[in-house]
C-alpha cells in the first residue's frame, strides 16, 4: 500500500453510505511503477486500500473513472481491471487524458456504497 502524496486533497471521504475515493495511481512508497500491468495493478491495490481504511473492498465499487494517457494500453488495462474487480463490476467511464501527475499512465477514482 502506498500512503497519499500529500498534496492538497483528501484520499478518500465518507459521505453517508458512500465512500468516495480520490484518483489512485501506481506509486508504491513514492515512486511509480515501471512497467504499465505492474502500474495498473499498483492504482488496483492502492484504490483496496482506500477502501479497507473505510471498512469496504473493491466489491462495493458502484462506479469508476478511468483515465489512460495511452489508450493503446487499453486492452491491457481491461484484463487488469477485470482480474481485481468482482461480477458484477462496478459501472466505469474511461479517458484518454494527455498527462497525469507524476507521469503516471493510469488513474482511477471510485465511489463505493456501504452495504445496508
Amino acid at each position: 500500500m502506498t500512503k497519499p502524496t500529500g498534496l492538497p486533497y483528501t484520499p478518500a471521504v465518507a459521505a453517508g453510505e458512500w465512500v468516495v475515493v480520490s484518483g489512485q495511481l501506481g506509486l508504491r512508497d513514492g515512486v511509480l511503477v515501471e512497467d504499465f500491468a505492474g502500474e495498473v495493478d499498483q492504482v488496483l491495490a492502492n484504490l483496496a486500500a482506500r477502501l479497507a481504511e473505510h471498512g469496504l473492498g473493491l466489491e462495493h465499487v458502484v462506479k469508476t473513472t478511468c483515465f489512460l494517457v495511452d489508450l493503446d494500453q487499453f486492452s491491457v488495462f481491461n484484463e487488469r481491471y477485470a482480474a481485481a474487480f468482482p461480477e458484477p463490476r462496478p459501472a466505469r467511464s474511461a479517458f484518454q487524458v494527455a498527462r497525469l501527475p507524476f507521469d503516471a499512465n493510469a488513474e482511477i477514482e471510485a465511489w463505493a456504497l456501504r452495504p445496508s
